[in-house]
């Protein structure tokens, strides 16, 4: 009796202060604190994940989760911190070791960005109350998302895999890392995947785009910020001639984006934009905001001109990289640009509460304008606004009429210059031919001015339609020698002889023997 009495007051004892310990722990950890607690967890799950050999992805290695929990005064294993205590969970984290590598990411790097600086917040342009974070080398952003999300995602991996061994060039987010940092209660989940606007490069305009039109436009609170995010309706009325890219670089582009939107469709995704960045080259030099040495993202495949030109061998790079960043040059009316997209948001699946609340919004509105839809028709749609309305085809007539023109006028002008003394030589022997024929009239001193009768008339038309059988050989014959026939000039009408005057002109040689007609 008094043993259990006993062990009955000490526990009581003992666990009469819990419930101040968690009514402390359950109050809401702080932006800091999740920083913290991220780069601590990612450390320590990615350093110990070296040591263990490399083998290919099994299929249960896409269901694993590994916990470990790191008190603020440490452990054998974990370090000491300044944080609250929290444990730390990776999924898969086999699976995305091998997506890390398979876009060049050593261990090393990818603990560097994370690691080695303070995260950056980020504000949330969308609907969504998710933070975002950035590394202070541009190249990871790490966003907070739902459990359904993180669910979907770990659902998603094996045909995330097998689509990222077929084309790893693609619009779709890159996955790095899927977390969950339990902290005073909490669980809050993350996902580390690619940065697609550096922060190294001023975005003059940005915008999410979804080809939707149902209250697709920005709000006030959104253009008051001083780098706003827009939307369909803002992108209509801001560049509502569209973007213009050449011939080949749309047809990357929309291949692209195509591809990557069957393959959503076919993990029954819907509801996801293109972010979309737009730096103006004319509007002054680029604004690198953070550390001065930022250049090129070093993951493969993370930059826009990277992820749509694919196997295409006839793609040309884009010379100086680290000024452009990996932008893909485009236009717009006479301002030179560089743009930077990417397709984000594609945890959202097509389940029973996203159909409710299609039809819900269907009844007060146009259901094909609401961007919530049954995945083929998203698609559809989605891919019908980007190459009618945003993404425009330079037409090879505009580019090449100048080149064209000119082309023409050389053309032109050669011609001009080899037909030239062929027209001269014929008005030289046109010349000859006249003055002989007045040098002969006038040496005779008889001119004809007797009108030859019909049947004269027709004799001389059948002399001249044989003379215009006659050989090509022979006219040029003839205006050769025209010198020869200079002193003779013989008319015959029929067979009327002429005065003796005409007659007892000198004749021309035996070989001249073909009849010329002056008339």
């Amino acid at each position: 009796m008094t043993s259990r009495g006993l062990y009955k007051v000490n526990k009581m004892e003992s666990t009469s202060p819990a419930p101040k310990r968690r009514m402390e722990n359950h109050k809401k950890p702080t932006s800091e604190a999740v920083r913290g607690a991220i780069q601590l967890g990612i450390g320590y799950t990615v350093g110990n994940l070296t040591s263990k050999p490399d083998r290919d992805v099994l299929m249960q290695d896409f269901y694993m989760v590994e916990s470990v929990f790191l008190p603020s005064e440490g452990s054998n294993l974990t370090p000491a911190h300044h944080y609250p205590d929290f444990r730390f969970k990776t999924y898969a984290p086999l699976a995305f070791r091998y997506f890390r590598e398979l876009f060049g990411i050593k261990p090393d790097d990818y603990l560097y960005s994370i690691c080695n600086e303070p995260l950056i917040e980020l504000s949330n342009p969308g609907a969504s109350s998710s933070w975002f974070y950035l590394t202070s080398d541009d190249e990871f952003i790490i966003k907070t998302v739902t459990p359904k999300e993180a669910e979907f995602l770990q659902k998603l991996l094996p045909g995330y895999y097998m689509n990222l061994n077929q084309n790893p060039r693609t619009l779709l987010p890159k996955f790095y890392g899927l977390y969950c940092v339990q902290c005073a209660g909490v669980n809050i989940r993350v996902v580390v995947m690619n940065n697609v606007l550096p922060r190294a490069m001023k975005m003059h305009y940005k915008y999410d785009l979804k080809g939707s039109t149902y209250k697709r436009r920005a709000s006030r609170k959104e253009r008051t910020k001083s780098s706003p995010t827009f939307k369909d309706l803002d992108f209509q009325e801001m560049m509502h001639e569209g973007l213009f890219f050449d011939p080949e670089t749309h047809s990357a582009l929309m291949k692209t984006l195509e591809r990557d939107c069957r393959v959503l469709e076919s993990f029954k995704i819907m509801d996801y934009s293109l972010l979309l960045g737009v730096h103006v080259q004319e509007r002054g030099l680029r604004d690198r905001g953070g550390r001065g040495d930022s250049k090129r993202q070093k993951v493969l495949y993370s930059t826009a001109l990277e992820s749509i030109q694919g196997d295409n061998k006839s793609a040309k790079p884009v010379p100086d990289d680290d000024d452009t960043l990996g932008g893909i040059p485009a236009k717009h009316k006479d301002e030179k640009m560089l743009i930077f997209l990417g397709i984000i948001d594609i945890l959202q699946s097509y389940r029973f509460i996203k159909k409710v609340e299609h039809s819900w919004k269907a009844l007060v509105h146009d259901g094909d304008t609401i961007s919530v839809h049954r995945p083929s028709f998203y698609a559809d749609r989605f891919l019908k606004f980007m190459g009618s309305t945003v993404f425009k085809k330079i037409h090879p007539l505009r580019g090449m009429s100048s080149r064209r023109k000119r082309s023409l006028q050389a053309q032109r002008s050669a011609s001009q210059e080899l037909l030239s003394p062929l027209a001269e030589q014929k008005d030289e022997r046109k010349t000859q031919s006249l003055a002989s024929l007045d040098n002969a009239d006038m040496s005779c001193g008889v001119q004809p001015d007797v009108v030859p009768s019909l049947t004269g008339l027709s004799d001389v038309c059948s002399a001249l339609s044989t003379c215009s059988l006659g050989s090509r050989a022979e006219a040029d014959t003839e205006s050769r020698d025209n010198e020869r026939r200079m002193s003779s000039a013989t008319l015959v009408l029929g067979a009327t002889p002429l005065s003796q005057d005409l007659v007892s002109a000198p004749s021309s040689p035996s070989s001249d023997s073909e009849l010329d007609v002056y008339l």
